[in-house]
């Protein structure tokens, strides 16, 4: 059963986006959608009067919904147009797959946990959210059938940057991906050519690891 999306709701989500500008995130668009998606559709139910902290939290399978600050400062990264066919890796709890889909209507998205893909799946049916594939296998393969990509986003740290998803980029294309160990540094590539890509870096910050299907 999905909860209603209440009027304080709604004032706590106003009070997060003012929030999120005070740390910097001035993207107007990614403003208004972390202002329109309701984040407490997708928390675990015991955690639902935390919807609106700005704070990561447990969900099932050892994963963790983003703190939204996070959430906002990737999709940032993303320098997201209406047009731009997106892929992410990580479908997780949902949330950031919901504001990338406030930004563009062609998300892509992987999940390799099967139970938390079965539930966001279902999810997703009950709250009308409606991405082009939600996809159960391994992101760190990506997704060659569909590429090349606009954007891709990394929602889970790497221990290095997967070749596979530098070479399904759109030249002119961006990744952002989490790379490190216990603590990961965020970065950005645009594909500025076949073979060329800039790299640039965005500061500290800690991640779930990503995992592929031989660990």
């Amino acid at each position: 059963m999905i909860m209603e999306d209440s009027i304080k709701h709604q004032g706590l989500r106003r009070h997060l986006v003012e929030l999120l500008k005070s740390k910097g995130i001035d993207s107007k668009s990614v403003l208004k959608a972390v202002g329109s998606v309701p984040r407490q559709h997708f928390m675990d139910h015991s955690l639902i009067n935390f919807s609106y902290e700005d704070q990561a939290y447990p969900i099932s399978s050892n994963q963790t919904i983003s703190q939204p600050f996070t959430v906002a400062f990737q999709t940032q990264l993303l320098e997201i147009e209406t047009d731009n066919k997106i892929l992410e890796i990580g479908t997780g709890s949902g949330y950031q797959t919901a504001i990338l889909l406030e930004l563009s209507s062609q998300i892509y998205t992987i999940e390799r946990q099967q139970k938390l893909f079965k539930k966001t799946q279902r999810l997703f049916k009950s709250l009308g959210l409606r991405p082009k594939k939600i996809i159960f296998g391994d992101g760190i393969l990506g997704l060659a059938d569909d590429a090349p990509f606009d954007r891709i986003l990394v929602t889970a740290g790497a221990s290095q940057v997967p070749k596979n998803l530098l070479d399904q980029l759109k030249i002119g294309g961006k990744l952002v991906i989490p790379v490190g160990l216990k603590e990961q540094e965020m970065l950005r590539f645009t594909r500025i050519a076949e073979k060329e890509f800039n790299k640039e870096s965005f500061g500290k910050f800690r991640f779930v690891p990503l995992l592929n299907d031989k660990n």
